[in-house]
C-alpha cells in the first residue's frame, strides 16, 4: 500500500487520464516533469480538472472495496460515526465496521482506505501547485493555482480535524504514554522530498492552522483570475467558507463569524426552498441549485457510475432500487433526532414519517409502492438523478454538495453565540423564521444551550453531508445511540460521555514503518472500546 514517501517518489500524472476525450494530448508519455506540465496550458488544465475528478475516484486502494469510491464515501463514514444517521441492519452493509467501531486500528484496511484516499487527494493538489510558477504563469494559470490551493486546503482541513488527537472518555494519552493532544498529521507539499517524508512528524494544531491559512490566502489572491465553468471547482465564496470552517476549528469565533458573513454577503447564493428541498426528481442532486457553493458531480462515463453500485447514489439514495441501500443498508435519521424536529419544519419530510404520526402520508415518494417498503425514518433527502430509480446510468450520474450557503448562516450564528448568546439566539431565529418555518423560537438563553440548539439545527440542515462529525468532535459532544425505541442496529447501540474515541482516526502502520517521526506518536486504537 502506498504511503506518503512512495507517493512522492514518482511524479503522478494520473489526473490527466481521468478526463478521456476532454483534453488534447500534449505530452507524449504518461509521466512528465513539473516544468513540462507548467509550460503547457492544456496540461495545467488537465491537472486542474484532475482535482474534481478525484472527488469521485474509484478504487483508490486497488482492492476493489465497495466503500472505495471517493470523497463522498468519507462523508458517509463520518455520518455513520455520529448519532444522527442510523443504518438498517443488513449483510450488505459495507460500512458496518465504522458503525460498530470495529477494526479501526492502524493495521486494518478500513483505516488504510481513509489514509490512502486523503493523501492521494493531497498529491493531486500538489501536482497542480507544483506545476505553476507564480512568476511566469499567465493570469489563467494563476487562477488554476488558486483553485489548487483551495482543494489542498479542503483536504488538509479534513485531515487535520479527523486525525487530530483530542482527549475523550477512553483515552487521554496514547499507548506510549505520550500526551499527543492537538497533534494532527505530517505536512507534505509540492516541494517535500522522499527523504523529508521519511522523517516527517505530526504537526500541532497551530502549525497546521498556519499552513492551511496560507493556502487559503493564496486561493483568495488568485482564484478570481479565472471564471469557473462549473461548481465542481471552488470560487471565492468557497474560499471564504473554508476560512470560516478553519477559524471555527481553532475557536477563533470572531474571524469565523466574519468570514461566514463575507460568504453570505457576496449575494450569489440563497438557501434551498421547501419546493427545491422536497422535489422528488432534483432534491439534493442538482449541482446548479442556487444554495450550493461547491459540489461534486459524476457523469455516465465515470467508473463509479459504471460499477452500478459503488457510487454516491447507490449508498445515499434509498429510492435507487439498483443500489446498495435498496438491498438493505438504508440510511435513516436517528429516531431521537427526528422526534426533536418540529412538525412545522419542512425538513422533517426528508425522512419517512412513523405510521399514525402528524406527518404520516405527507412524504413525497418517487414510487408509492416503494415508499411502503422503506423503514420508518428512512431518508428521502438524496434523490437519484432525474428521479430515475432503475437505470444507474441516469440515476447515478448525479451530484452531491460539498458546501452550501446554509452552513455559513449556522457558522455565523454559532460563532456569535460563543461571543454573545443573545446575538447567536437572534441569528438562528432570523434564519429559521425566514428560510425554514416562521413559528420557530429558540427557547434557551445560556451560552452552552444556545450553541447546542444552533448546532442541532445545523445537523438537521446538513444531515448526510458529512459535517456533523466535525462539530461533535470540536465541541466534545457525546454520541447517544442507545435509548428507548432506538433505530440503530443493536451492535452499534452504545453511548459515549464525551466526544467518541473513534473520532481520533488512526494513522496506518505502513506509514509509521516508513516515517520514523511517527513512532510512539500514534493515536490509540479505539476499536471495540465501547460495549
Amino acid at each position: 500500500m502506498k504511503n506518503i514517501s512512495r507517493l512522492l517518489a514518482t511524479v503522478c500524472c494520473s489526473s490527466i487520464l481521468l478526463l478521456p476525450g476532454c483534453i488534447e494530448e500534449t505530452i507524449p508519455t504518461n509521466t512528465a516533469t513539473s516544468e513540462q506540465l507548467g509550460s503547457s496550458a492544456k496540461a495545467t488544465e488537465a491537472l486542474l480538472w484532475g482535482m474534481p475528478a478525484f472527488l469521485n475516484k474509484h478504487d483508490a486502494m486497488g482492492r476493489d472495496a465497495h466503500y472505495d469510491w471517493g470523497y463522498g464515501s468519507l462523508m458517509h463514514i463520518r455520518d455513520v460515526q455520529t448519532g444522527d444517521m442510523a443504518i438498517a441492519y443488513s449483510g450488505y452493509d459495507q460500512y458496518s465496521y465504522w458503525e460498530r467501531n470495529s477494526y479501526m486500528g492502524e493495521g486494518y484496511i478500513f483505516a488504510q482506505f481513509m489514509w490512502t484516499y486523503f493523501w492521494k487527494f493531497v498529491q493531486t493538489s500538489n501536482n497542480l501547485i507544483g506545476a505553476v510558477n507564480e512568476e511566469t504563469a499567465s493570469e489563467l494559470q494563476l487562477g488554476y493555482l488558486g483553485v489548487g490551493h483551495a482543494f489542498r486546503a479542503l483536504a488538509y482541513l479534513d485531515l487535520a480535524r479527523s486525525y487530530e488527537f483530542l482527549p475523550n472518555d477512553k483515552f487521554t494519552t496514547n499507548s506510549a504514554g505520550k500526551d499527543i493532544t492537538n497533534l494532527t498529521v505530517p505536512i507534505v507539499t509540492e516541494t517535500t522530498t522522499e527523504e523529508e517524508a521519511r522523517n516527517n512528524p505530526r504537526v500541532s494544531r497551530q502549525q497546521m492552522f498556519d499552513f492551511i491559512l496560507a493556502d487559503l490566502d493564496k486561493a483568495e489572491q488568485y482564484i478570481g483570475k479565472m471564471q469557473r465553468p462549473s461548481k465542481t471547482l471552488p470560487d471565492l465564496v468557497a474560499v471564504y467558507g473554508l476560512k470560516a470552517r478553519l477559524y471555527m476549528w481553532v475557536e477563533d469565533y470572531a474571524n469565523a463569524k466574519s468570514y461566514a458573513r463575507k460568504a453570505i454577503d457576496q449575494g450569489r447564493y440563497t438557501p434551498v426552498t421547501a419546493s427545491e428541498w422536497l422535489n422528488p426528481t432534483t432534491g439534493f442532486n442538482d449541482l446548479n441549485c442556487n444554495a450550493w457553493i461547491w459540489g461534486a458531480k459524476t457523469q455516465k462515463e465515470d467508473d463509479v457510475v459504471q460499477t452500478g453500485i459503488v457510487n454516491w447514489t447507490s449508498w445515499a439514495s434509498n429510492e435507487a432500487v439498483y443500489g446498495y441501500s435498496a438491498a438493505g443498508p438504508m440510511s435513516m435519521v436517528s429516531a431521537s433526532m427526528y422526534d426533536r424536529i418540529s412538525d412545522d419544519d419542512f425538513r422533517k419530510l426528508s425522512w419517512k414519517a412513523p405510521a399514525g404520526s402528524a406527518l404520516d402520508g405527507q412524504n413525497i415518494y418517487l414510487d408509492e409502492w416503494w415508499g411502503t417498503q422503506l423503514p420508518t425514518y428512512a431518508s428521502l433527502k438524496f434523490r437519484p438523478n432525474e428521479g430515475e430509480m432503475e437505470d444507474y446510468n441516469v440515476g447515478s450520474s448525479s451530484a452531491y454538495p460539498l458546501m452550501r450557503i446554509e452552513e455559513m448562516y449556522f457558522i455565523e450564528a454559532e460563532a456569535a453565540a460563543h461571543l454573545s448568546p443573545l446575538e447567536g439566539k437572534q441569528l438562528v431565529e432570523d434564519f429559521m423564521k425566514t428560510y425554514r418555518y416562521d413559528s420557530y423560537v429558540c427557547n434557551v438563553s445560556r451560552t452552552e444551550d444556545v450553541v447546542d440548539e444552533i448546532v442541532f439545527q445545523k445537523r438537521v440542515e446538513l444531515w448526510g453531508e458529512g459535517q456533523a462529525f466535525f462539530d461533535i468532535k470540536r465541541l466534545n459532544m457525546p454520541v447517544i445511540r442507545k435509548y428507548e425505541n432506538s433505530n440503530f442496529r443493536e451492535d452499534a447501540q452504545f453511548n459515549t460521555t464525551s466526544r467518541p474515541a473513534w473520532m481520533n482516526y488512526c494513522i496506518v502502520r505502513g506509514e509509521k514503518n516508513n516515517n520514523e517521526a511517527l513512532v510512539d506518536y500514534e493515536n490509540p486504537d479505539p476499536s471495540d472500546c465501547y460495549k
